[in-house]
């Protein structure tokens, strides 16, 4: 009895040769998954095959995908296994649960000079910090988008809790990135890097502003929303793959809609307000004081709490 063939790549499906599956991948058909969605009829379209030999592709990419159940007992049980990494306030982490969460993503927005940046800088510090004293001992990749990271803040943090300078900073792997598709191509290819290097901890500072200088007008919207979509959805992937955290910051923009109340709007609308697993606003008050809210978790309730940004980082 001959041996059933694995299904893996497109070309291994029945009646799709080397030229059909560069057809489909150029619709941007390019995985199983993609395939087992679509209709005979928009298959067939597509490739050029018959609506008949369609539906024989369609039904095989469906029975090759694997879909993985647990039960609710389970899934609380792999929770558990959750890291967390402390922001330096105890009052903050308090706020979100006990400290920026691995595998998912932590978004931070707020006007200029709110302290988005410096929470990212500090949690880059203790990211590296043993597990008992709120890190993960792990490195962080920092992709810098508006030229804000100063190794010189790092220092600072890191003398403050008596911890080596040299060697946090060592701990820190910076790209900077000056078009959306270099930040893009970061994460396609950080795989082998977080392997590396360890790398328990993904920053993206900031995740919208390169895309808002490049999508201009309402023309290109469309196109902005599809590709950050792609984007905050592999920054999701690597989350949890490697059970990393990831801490994003955002851009705001006042909304002329809001007539009372505070008008300061997140960018990048509902792609990024679903993908983000815990949304916090950041907003500057009196001195060196900082008003943190929650505005979005799966299991804390919203609430608010002062922060200070000091020399040392980030305080109670």
């Amino acid at each position: 009895m001959a041996k059933e063939k694995t299904v893996r790549e497109l070309e291994d499906l029945p009646g799709i040769g080397e030229a059909t599956a560069m057809k489909l991948r150029n619709a941007g058909i390019d995985s199983l998954d993609k395939i087992g969605t679509l209709s005979p009829h928009e298959l067939s379209d597509i490739s050029g095959i018959s609506v008949d030999a369609a539906k024989k592709v369609i039904q095989v990419a469906q029975e090759s995908v694997n879909i993985n159940y647990e039960t609710g007992e389970q899934f609380y049980e792999r929770r558990k296994q959750i890291g967390k990494i402390s922001t330096g306030s105890k009052d903050l982490d308090s706020l979100i649960g006990g400290g920026v969460e691995t595998n998912g993503i932590t978004e931070s927005y707020g006007r200029f000079a709110s302290g988005k940046t410096q929470l990212g800088f500090q949690l880059a510090v203790n990211v590296q910090l043993p597990n008992n004293e709120g890190g993960l001992g792990g490195a962080t990749l920092f992709i810098d988008t508006e030229g804000t990271f100063r190794p010189e803040r790092i220092e600072s943090i890191a003398k403050s809790a008596g911890l080596d300078p040299k060697s946090i900073l060592s701990g820190i792997i910076v790209i900077r990135a000056i078009t959306t598709e270099q930040q893009i191509l970061t994460l396609e290819r950080a795989d082998k890097l977080i392997q590396e290097k360890n790398v328990k901890l993904i920053i993206i500072d900031s995740l919208t502003s390169l895309f808002r200088a490049e999508f201009v007008g309402r023309g290109a919207l469309g196109e902005r929303q599809q590709k950050l979509n792609q984007h905050i959805h592999r920054l999701q992937m690597l989350a949890d793959k490697y059970s990393i955290a990831a801490y994003i910051t955002n851009q705001v923009m006042d909304n002329p809609g809001i007539l009372f109340g505070d008008p300061t709007t997140p960018i990048g609308g509902n792609v990024l307000a679903h993908a983000a697993t815990t949304r916090l606003y950041l907003r500057k008050s009196k001195e060196d004081k900082r008003i943190v809210r929650l505005v979005d978790s799966p299991n804390m309730p919203e609430g608010e709490c002062v922060i200070k940004i000091t020399t040392a980082g980030i305080a109670d």
